[in-house]
């Protein structure tokens, strides 16, 4: 078992709200991946008296637990539980219905002796290296299926689009949306790597275009995540006419993970 990772906040004056994490059962066959990624609401505006790394901390242990310990459950029904123990752990003064309360992307991989698990919810990616040599992304693409110009208007987006019927879905404090995850099973013995990113890693296929996943996954398995994360950075500070960042955040918290089952 081969397990690197590497994470980098978007900016030094304000926390990662980034989540990364890995468990191996005793027995050396089976394991579990969780990747989360923090959303900034806008002008610190969501109604909760917590941090969003205080929620994604909360959200990301609560399925690194039950992904181990419930192996009788599905990675929805592990969702939907962490999603309900962390809105069990806010208090009065949080109001879990704005649209804006604490939230995160998610990505989760489960193994054992014969197959893989996956979910994901959001934009945050996962990759099967295959064992045919391919690479197989494993995405929700709700966001890029939006209208254009949908994302230019904040407000827009979070009264009409986010947690809604044809907009997207991200995981925050009604356990249903679980049932809006992209997941499936594959056999182990078809998968030789998984790897995992939030945007700000991403950006190295999704923004600059330096290379398809397939470049992307031997980026991380040959040099590293580090390596990865090093290069979306001088990247973007190379985009002073910001031709590709756009509105774009110039940095953005950026996590990456590389597994070898």
């Amino acid at each position: 078992m081969r397990i690197e990772l590497a994470t980098a906040a978007g900016a030094a004056d304000r926390p990662n709200e980034d989540w990364v994490a890995t468990a191996l059962t005793a027995s050396g066959q089976g394991g579990t991946l969780i990747l989360l990624d923090g959303v900034t609401p806008p002008s610190g505006d969501d109604g909760c008296v917590h941090s969003v790394p205080w929620f994604t901390a909360r959200l990301g242990g609560s399925l690194l637990e039950l992904s181990g310990s419930r192996r009788d459950l599905s990675l929805q029904e592990i969702l939907a539980g962490a999603i309900r123990r962390t809105a069990d752990a806010h208090g009065p003064l949080c109001d879990l219905s704005h649209v804006r309360t604490p939230q995160a992307t998610v990505v989760m991989a489960r193994w054992g002796e014969h197959e893989i698990e996956h979910l994901v919810l959001s934009d945050s990616v996962l990759l099967f290296g295959m064992s045919d040599g391919t690479v197989r992304p494993l995405v929700d693409d709700r966001l890029d299926r939006l209208p254009p110009g949908s994302l230019a208007d904040g407000a827009t987006v979070d009264a009409r689009l986010r947690n809604k019927e044809g907009g997207f879905f991200t995981a925050a404090a009604d356990p249903s949306v679980a049932a809006r995850a992209v997941t499936g099973r594959t056999p182990l013995a078809d998968v030789r790597t998984v790897a995992a990113l939030t945007d700000g890693a991403s950006r190295w296929t999704e923004m600059f275009r330096e290379g398809d996943w397939a470049a992307c996954l031997a980026v991380l398995r040959e040099a590293g995540p580090q390596a990865l994360i090093d290069q979306v950075r001088a990247l973007e500070d190379a985009d002073t006419e910001r031709v590709r960042l756009g509105r774009g955040k110039r940095h953005d918290d950026a996590t990456a993970i590389c597994v070898t089952p």
